[in-house]
């Protein structure tokens, strides 16, 4: 595992769209060209809230070749957390410092919620109360 690496995480959230794997594929190779590690994240949300995250790691060829397929290359849900206590441990382990969602209305606020979660956290940490 590459810990020092900064990587970005990818999920996609709701159910399947035409094209997803294009929006994938150019996301992935714009990161990857940009030095990051790009992870994928199957089962969306659920498996960002779950215990252990099943993730698929991009290279440029993979990016390349999923480019004009159809059905998605990373598994989707329509999981959307309510009470869930969201597993933060992928962040660390990974080093992620971005998380890109692909999905529609849904998809955007609870992504919404979840910077707004780590942002608290991040600040609790960097600036302890005392």
């Amino acid at each position: 595992m590459r810990l020092k690496e900064k990587s970005v995480l990818i999920l996609c959230g709701g159910g399947p769209a035409p094209g997803i794997n294009s929006v994938i594929s150019t996301v992935a190779k714009v990161f990857l060209k940009d030095g990051y590690r790009v992870i994928g994240l199957h089962e969306g949300f659920k498996g960002l809230f779950g215990e252990s995250p099943e993730l698929k790691e991009f290279d440029f060829f993979h990016a390349d070749r999923i480019f004009s397929r159809g059905g998605s290359t990373l598994v989707m849900s329509r999981f959307k957390p309510k009470n869930e206590k969201l597993n933060t441990k992928i962040f660390k382990d990974y080093n992620v410092k971005l998380l890109v969602t692909i999905g529609g209305d849904d998809t955007a606020s609870t992504a919404n919620r979840i910077t707004q979660y780590l942002q608290k956290i991040y600040m609790y940490f960097q600036y302890p109360r005392s």
